[in-house]
């Protein structure tokens, strides 16, 4: 036994975590102030548009209580970005989903007024004009409702942003 070795035992605690694929990189970044880092015996997974991060840090190390409680407030404030990022797609979605149901609706009462004995053309046309509106309309509404969620909800992100980034200036401060 080598009575020189410049390698003392670590003891590792590790951690698994599933981001979005696109954060990745951001994810990492943080974790790094909370003395986590990324397990190099075993290669992040991506699975479609999430990743699957394994990462490690001793389990000795200084201030350790505080470091979990900064990482769970950061954890915390992304699933909040998180929560915020899907709201300006969720009304968009369920608006255009409403007016496209109802432009259906128009267009099967204009499809059984031309089949009606005998056919009710005149009732079929002013059937079939909301209809088609209610199909063309959608495509509409979902960009204009994202555009203004958007400008609603960004300050919000970037001040959960500004948060998690004093956050990570704590933690990286008692490393």
């Amino acid at each position: 036994m080598d009575q020189n070795n410049t390698n003392p035992f670590v003891g590792y605690e590790y951690k698994e975590i599933l981001v979005p694929a696109d954060k990745a990189s951001f994810y990492l970044d943080c974790y790094e102030n909370f003395g986590w880092q990324v397990d190099g015996n075993i290669p992040a997974q991506n699975l479609h548009s999430q990743m699957k991060l394994c990462m490690k840090r001793d389990r000795k190390i200084i201030n350790r209580m505080e470091l979990t409680r900064l990482q769970r407030h950061f954890e915390a404030c992304a699933k909040e970005i998180e929560t915020l990022e899907n709201s300006k797609t969720n009304a968009a979605v369920i608006k255009s989903l409403i007016v496209g149901i109802f432009g259906t609706a128009f267009m099967a009462g204009s499809t059984f007024a031309v089949t009606y004995e005998p056919p009710m053309v005149i009732l079929c046309i002013l059937l079939a004009i909301p209809g088609f509106v209610g199909w063309i309309l959608p495509c509409f509404i979902y960009k204009s409702e994202i555009k203004n969620k958007t400008q609603k909800v960004q300050p919000l992100i970037e001040e959960k942003y500004d948060e998690i980034y004093e956050i990570c200036e704590k933690g990286h401060s008692l490393l």
